[in-house]
């Protein structure tokens, strides 16, 4: 959406709710001022949780746009969490779960898609799993894999006859450091939510004892790497060193002032011996 229609619709919606501008602000926690330039349109200088937060505020949604090559950018988003899925599903498969990829459910009302179903046999556990390339919106991913545990018991018995003992969630990141920054910014959720990580999550993954909730980094192998992983770099990219730290390069001979000058620092005769 555009931007200056953007702030005609929360102009609308305003008026409608006969709300005023100040009214607005106090609801978004925001100056007045800010309400203002978005019904202006003037959103380039604007934080992206100040305009959620107004658009909230008058009873809608803002949900920003990226447009790159038509369907290509599409494609590019489902490869890389297409990649991403098939490793994780590799992970869980060593540890012994069976898996079920996009299951795709309707009950009561609810619908959608789980990127992964884990189950393991012996302990009748489920597992649901969400994969993410990116940490977009932590509320949206919180309340998403909520409706997808709380079903995941019913998708289990109607669709695999499967009756299980609990229900576990787990949240995976490819491992990269924007992830990294943008899930230790949401640590106090995050933390609570998924309190399970690294050595814990891989001893409970192996042998799932009980209901648990996890996020797991998972390096993988990314489309636009040119499937060299994270971190690795061409030929041409890599620094040329020109040579190891306090190692001199062999001199170059040539008949210059320079090494006439060295020359004639040396002791009588030297220049005259073997090898000089």
């Amino acid at each position: 959406m555009q931007d200056d229609r953007f702030g005609r619709v929360v102009h609308a919606l305003r008026r409608r709710l006969g709300l005023r501008q100040s009214d607005v602000a106090l609801r978004a926690g925001v100056p007045q001022s800010t309400v203002s330039r978005i019904e202006h349109g003037a959103l380039d200088r604007l934080q992206v949780g100040t305009v959620r937060a107004v658009a909230e505020a008058v009873g809608s949604t803002w949900e920003p746009a990226v447009r790159w090559r038509g369907g290509e950018l599409d494609r590019l988003i489902d490869e890389r969490h297409a990649i991403l899925v098939g490793a994780i599903s590799k992970r869980l498969a060593a540890y012994g779960w069976d898996v079920e990829q996009e299951v795709t459910f309707s009950i009561y009302g609810e619908r959608g898609s789980i990127d992964l179903l884990g189950w393991h046999a012996e302990t009748r556990q489920l597992l649901v799993v969400e994969a993410k390339t990116m940490l977009a919106s932590l509320e949206e991913t919180l309340r998403r894999q909520d409706v997808k545990v709380r079903l995941a018991r019913r998708i289990a018995t109607d669709r695999y006859d499967r009756t299980a003992a609990g229900v576990s969630a787990l949240l995976v990141f490819p491992d990269s450091s924007t992830v990294r920054r943008r899930v230790a910014r949401h640590a106090a959720v995050l933390d609570r939510a998924y309190p399970l990580r690294g050595g814990q999550l891989r001893a409970w993954l192996r042998e799932p004892d009980g209901r648990a909730a996890g996020l797991m980094f998972l390096s993988s192998i990314a489309p636009d790497d040119g499937g060299r992983g994270r971190g690795a770099r061409t030929a041409s990219q890599r620094p040329v060193r020109s040579r190891a730290r306090g190692v001199r390069p062999p001199p170059i001979a040539r008949d210059d002032q320079r090494w006439d000058r060295r020359d004639e620092r040396r002791q009588p005769g030297a220049s005259d011996r073997p090898g000089r």
